[in-house]
């Protein structure tokens, strides 16, 4: 299991969820991404992504300068809908 941080300060909305998609793709079942945002819609964003690829989310630590994630990657993968990835 390894842990990786994201740092995505100061980034606006969709990016924070588009890059967070983008690093869970090369994670293995049990890996961390602990991610760290300063986009109040982050906490709506990031929790729907993490709902549509099954893995496990939590808030950390949330004030008024930034919102940390830990996302625990999941068995499975993206979910698929007639064969075609959705990501």
């Amino acid at each position: 299991m390894t842990r990786t941080t994201l740092d995505l300060t100061g980034l606006k909305c969709p990016l924070p969820a588009l890059k967070t998609r983008k690093a869970l793709k090369p994670l293995q079942p049990g890996d961390q991404l602990e991610v760290h945002c300063t986009d109040p819609l982050s906490v709506i964003d990031i929790p729907n992504l993490i709902r549509e690829t099954g893995d496990q989310v939590e808030i950390t630590e949330r004030n008024d300068t930034r919102i940390v994630f830990l996302i625990e990657k999941a068995n499975g993968s993206i979910k698929t809908v007639n064969g075609a990835s959705h990501s």
